[in-house]
């Protein structure tokens, strides 16, 4: 189990450098992309967090 989960991180990281070496500026937009998936994601827990405290009604 343990061999399976090294393999898995080592063929992730081969990839993510083949496509960072191969296309840099496809790389930057998808992590463009993820800041951008992470930020929304962040902003919607804090939009939730402000309605339960204040009561959770509108």
């Amino acid at each position: 189990m343990v061999q399976t989960k090294k393999i898995a991180l080592y063929v992730g990281i081969v990839f993510v450098l083949y496509v960072v070496i191969t296309d840099p500026a496809k790389a930057a937009d998808y992590v463009q992309i993820g800041f951008e998936g992470v930020s929304t994601a962040a902003q919607s827990i804090g939009d939730f967090m402000t309605w339960v405290v204040n009561g959770g009604g509108e």
